[in-house]
């Protein structure tokens, strides 16, 4: 896998620490992606994702939240990484591979929740193409009763959730009544037997690596519909 120089941000108190993996080829777009909760930008399955995902024509651009870059396992208050995620947007929109690139956002569960946080309350800000989730947590362990959907319904930009079917944050029932009442521009795709963390039971006749590969082939599709629904060259 390709990889970018690391580079660095100052966003409010905090430096937090940023990678490109660029597309193999002529790039169709880029995709800024934040980690989840117990993760940081380098964690396996963000660099196996940010690989596939560039072999499919995508400049994927990695970073840390504060917490991460400094080493802790508490996340930081929704405002820091709300506040990290438009910061990094910014800059993002400023780099010379993005320019005349359709971007997206999104990424792993809490990356990609604060993304839809922002896209919900600060759409003159945060004007990505479209938002995809890998494993949005859509209600916390345990608490289907508590789903996390009333901000999506304020989002006017296509959405893409890649869920897999064993998510114990995103029950199939549930994510299926919620997402897919959301409206045409959403969609909801499932991964047969992954888990949140987009892992597969070794019985299952699958790997991993087969559920990151499906997910960018389902990404690809997905992005194809955008640029022609958008006008945009590459669809």
């Amino acid at each position: 896998m390709r990889t970018g120089a690391q580079e660095t941000l100052n966003t409010g108190k905090h430096t937090i620490s940023l990678i490109w993996t660029p597309a193999v080829g002529d790039p169709r777009g880029a995709l800024i992606l934040a980690h989840g909760a117990g993760a940081n930008m380098n964690h396996p399955s963000m660099e196996g994702l940010a690989g596939v995902l560039s072999s499919r024509g995508l400049h994927v651009l990695r970073f840390n939240f504060p917490y991460t870059e400094e080493g802790r396992k508490r996340p930081d208050s929704p405002a820091t990484l709300i506040r990290t995620w438009l910061d990094v947007w910014e800059w993002s929109a400023r780099h010379p591979r993005t320019r005349a690139l359709p971007v997206l956002a999104g990424g792993r569960s809490m990356g990609g929740r604060m993304a839809s946080m922002i896209a919900a309350d600060h759409p003159e800000e945060f004007t990505p193409a479209g938002l995809v989730f890998f494993a949005y947590p859509l209600h916390p362990r345990g608490r289907t009763d508590r789903p996390r959907v009333e901000h999506l319904r304020r989002i006017m930009i296509p959405m893409l959730f890649l869920s897999g079917t064993r998510d114990s944050m995103a029950v199939v029932d549930l994510m299926d009544r919620e997402i897919q009442g959301l409206g045409m521009s959403v969609r909801l795709i499932w991964l047969d037997g992954a888990d949140h963390g987009f892992h597969v039971l070794k019985r299952s006749g699958r790997t991993d690596d087969d559920i990151i590969g499906e997910s960018a082939d389902r990404l690809q599709e997905w992005f194809d519909g955008v640029l022609k629904t958008q006008g945009q060259p590459g669809g």
